[in-house]
C-alpha cells in the first residue's frame, strides 16, 4: 500500500485557493526548471481566467516525502455548490482557506458545513496575513465559532491552524515571523490528515465526476473505497434505479501531477479514472459482480431558480451562430445535466422550449456564456423563483445576504434592500467598512446588485446564499421604469439619439442594426414607449447657424450577460448569439403585445 492523502481545498470566492494550490505545485517541483507555465494553473478554462474565478473542481497530484498527495480544488461560490458536495466524497480532509481580513464569508459557512457533516478533518489556513488591515487572530476566533455553530465534533473542533501568505509563498504556525517556504502546509497535511480509511470487502467505487476523451468517450472519475480495481476485470455497474450492468475495464489512469499516468492495478484510497465504462451516470457505484453493493448516493441541495430556454426567432435568427435549431438545443442541455449535478431541464407542452432549474443567476449565466461561445444562438426569460408549499403554505426560498460598505453609504444598501423585503439582522463595524447581514427573498435579489453597486459607487462587496424555504414575503416591487422599444429594423441614427436623449437612456450605439420590437433604451417613466431611432436628419441647400448643431451623444449603456439577465422584465426576452447579446420584447408587434396584455390582464 502506498502513503495518501486526499484532500480538498475550500474557500470562499477570491481568498486565494488556486494561487494556493499553485505554490503546491511549484514546492513540490512537478515542473522541470526550465519549464514555461501560467499562474493558476488550474484555472485552464477560459471563463475561469476571465473571471477569476474556479467554476469546475479539478484533480492533480503532488508527492512529498514519501507520500501521494491528492489535491481537489473546489469553486468557491454557493451557486457551484453541486460541484463540491460530489467531490468531498473523494476526500479525507480538507484546507479551509480563510481571508486574514474577511474572515469566514457566507459561501464559506456553506461549503464547511458540508465538509463537516461528511466527517472530514480540517486544516485551518489564515491566508493573505501581508494584508493591511488584517487581523488573523480574530478572524482564527471567528472560525472557531462557525465551526461550533456548524456543530462541528471535538475532533474537528480541535483543528491546526496555519498563517501565512500563498502569494508571498510562505505558510508557518505564526503569522508575526514569516517562514520562507510552504513546505509547512504539506508537513501539517501528512500529520493530520489521516489517511484514507481501508475497509475489507469486495470493490467499491462511486463516481464523482467525469471526463470526456474523443478517442475512449466518457471517462470515469472517483475514489476507489475499498478492494481494488484491475485492469481488464470484469465489474458491475449498480446505477440509481437499482439496474446493475456488468462491464470490463479498459484502461486505469491515477493522478499524477498535473496529468494522468496509466497503471495496471488502483487499489482502496487512491483516486483513479476509469475508461470503459459506458452509460453511467455520477453517483453510480462500479462493485464486483459477484456480489454488487451499490454506496448511498450523492444528496445535492435543490435548485432555487429557473429560466425558458427557447430557439432564438428573432429577425436576426442564424446570422451569427452554428446551432440555432430546438434539436441542438435540447441536445446540449441535456448533455449539460449529466455533469452538472444540480442542474435540471424539463420538457415543456412546446417542442423548441425548455425550463432548466438551477443554483442561482450566476449558476445559469456560466451555462449561457460556455453556450455562446461553443456557438448556440438560444433566448431565455425572465429568471423566476421555484416556489413550494410546505404544509398548505406557499413558501419561497430565502438567502442571507452579506454587504461590507463604506460607513456613508450603508444607509443607501439598508434601504435597497428593505424594500425587497430584507430583514437587517446584524450591523457591525468591520475594520473601515461597515458589515450589514440581512435575510432576504431570493426574487428580491433579482436585480439588486445593480443597484447597490450605483448608489455605493461600486465599493460594496455582496455575497449570499440560500438560507431555507418560509413563507412567502408578498409581491416586491420589480424594476420601476419601462423601456424604449424601436419602431422598425434598420439601423439606428445619431440624430434620432439625440432628439430623444430627454425620454431615457439608450443601450444601443449609432450605426447598431436593429429589428422592430427590440428594446433600444430605459424609459424614464415607468411605461413602454415605441420610438423612431431610424430617423435620419432632413437635409436642405440652406444651412443656418442655429439648427446646424453638433449632435451630442451620452454613451450607450452596457450591460454583462447577469446584468441583463437581471434587468429584463417578464414580457421579454434575451437573444444570446455568439458576437451579441440583446433584449427584445417576446411579442415584436406593437398591436400583438396590446392585445396579449388585455387578455393577461
Amino acid at each position: 500500500m502506498q502513503n495518501i492523502r486526499n484532500i480538498a481545498i475550500i474557500a470562499h470566492v477570491d481568498h486565494g485557493k488556486t494561487t494556493l494550490v499553485d505554490k503546491i505545485i511549484h514546492a513540490s517541483q512537478i515542473f522541470r526548471e526550465n519549464q514555461q507555465f501560467q499562474d493558476l494553473i488550474l484555472d485552464s478554462n477560459d471563463l475561469e481566467r476571465e473571471r477569476g474565478i474556479t467554476i469546475l473542481s479539478k484533480n492533480v497530484s503532488v508527492r512529498y516525502k514519501d507520500a501521494k498527495i491528492n489535491i481537489i480544488d473546489t469553486p468557491g461560490h454557493a451557486d457551484f455548490g453541486g460541484e463540491v458536495e460530489r467531490v468531498l466524497k473523494m476526500a479525507d480532509g480538507v484546507i479551509l482557506l480563510v481571508d486574514a481580513f474577511e474572515g469566514p464569508m457566507p459561501q464559506t459557512r456553506f461549503v464547511l458545513g458540508k465538509a463537516l457533516a461528511l466527517g472530514l478533518t480540517p486544516i485551518v489556513v489564515v491566508n493573505k496575513v501581508d494584508k493591511e488591515n488584517c487581523r488573523p487572530d480574530e478572524v482564527h476566533e471567528a472560525v472557531f465559532d462557525l465551526m461550533f455553530n456548524l456543530d462541528a465534533t471535538e475532533e474537528q473542533l480541535n483543528f491546526h491552524t496555519l498563517y501565512g501568505s500563498a502569494k508571498q509563498n510562505w505558510m508557518g504556525p505564526d503569522w508575526k515571523n514569516p517562514t520562507n517556504s510552504i513546505l509547512p502546509l504539506l508537513d501539517a497535511i501528512l500529520e493530520y490528515i489521516p489517511a484514507p480509511k481501508i475497509e475489507e470487502g469486495t470493490l467499491q467505487m462511486q463516481i464523482t465526476s467525469l471526463d470526456y476523451s474523443n478517442f475512449v468517450g466518457r471517462i470515469a472519475i472517483g475514489r476507489v473505497k475499498r478492494g481494488k480495481i484491475v485492469e481488464n476485470q470484469q465489474i458491475a455497474l449498480c446505477k440509481a434505479d437499482g439496474v446493475i450492468k456488468k462491464m470490463r475495464v479498459k484502461e486505469l489512469q491515477v493522478f499524477e501531477g498535473l496529468g494522468r499516468v496509466k497503471v495496471s492495478e488502483v487499489n482502496a484510497g487512491d483516486i483513479c479514472a476509469v475508461m470503459g465504462v459506458e452509460d453511467f451516470e455520477i453517483g453510480d457505484t462500479i462493485a464486483d459482480p459477484e456480489t454488487p453493493e451499490a454506496l448511498p448516493r450523492i444528496s445535492i441541495d435543490e435548485p432555487t431558480m429557473n429560466m425558458l430556454f427557447t430557439i432564438n426567432n428573432s429577425p436576426f435568427f442564424g446570422k451569427e451562430g452554428k446551432f440555432v435549431t430546438s434539436r441542438h438545443l435540447r441536445d446540449r442541455l441535456f448533455k449539460e445535466t449529466e455533469k452538472n449535478l444540480a442542474l435540471r431541464v424539463e420538457t415543456t407542452d412546446s417542442e423548441d422550449k425548455f425550463l432548466v432549474y438551477g443554483r442561482g443567476i450566476l449558476h445559469l449565466s456560466i451555462l449561457i456564456e460556455t453556450m455562446r461561445r461553443e456557438g448556440y444562438e438560444l433566448q431565455v426569460g425572465q429568471p423566476q423563483v421555484i416556489f413550494k408549499e410546505i404544509d398548505g403554505v406557499k413558501c419561497e426560498p430565502i438567502e442571507l445576504l452579506v454587504v461590507d460598505v463604506p460607513q456613508e453609504t450603508a444607509g443607501k444598501v439598508i434601504e435597497l434592500a428593505t424594500q425587497r423585503k430584507g430583514e437587517l439582522t446584524i450591523m457591525e463595524p468591520k475594520g473601515d467598512l461597515q458589515h450589514l447581514e440581512f435575510r432576504i427573498p431570493s426574487r428580491g435579489l433579482i436585480g439588486l446588485r445593480n443597484n447597490v453597486l450605483t448608489a455605493t459607487q461600486g465599493e460594496a462587496i455582496m455575497n449570499h446564499r440560500f438560507s431555507a424555504y418560509e413563507p412567502f414575503k408578498g409581491t416586491i416591487p420589480g424594476r420601476i421604469n419601462g423601456s424604449m422599444i424601436s419602431m422598425e429594423g434598420g439601423p439606428c441614427t445619431a440624430y434620432a439619439i439625440d432628439k430623444l436623449q430627454d425620454r431615457g437612456v439608450f443601450f444601443v450605439d449609432p450605426g447598431d442594426d436593429l429589428y422592430a420590437g427590440q428594446v433600444v433604451g430605459e424609459h424614464s417613466r415607468d411605461n413602454d414607449i415605441v420610438v423612431n431611432i431610424q430617423k435620419g436628419k432632413k437635409l436642405t441647400n440652406m444651412r443656418a447657424s442655429g439648427s446646424d448643431d453638433n449632435v451630442r451623444i451620452i454613451p450607450a449603456k452596457k450591460f454583462s450577460l447577469e446584468e441583463s439577465m437581471e434587468y429584463i422584465q417578464k414580457d421579454e426576452y434575451l437573444e444570446i448569439t455568439p458576437k451579441s447579446i440583446r433584449m427584445r420584447k417576446i411579442y415584436l408587434d406593437e398591436n400583438e403585445r396590446t392585445r396579449m396584455a388585455k387578455k393577461e390582464s
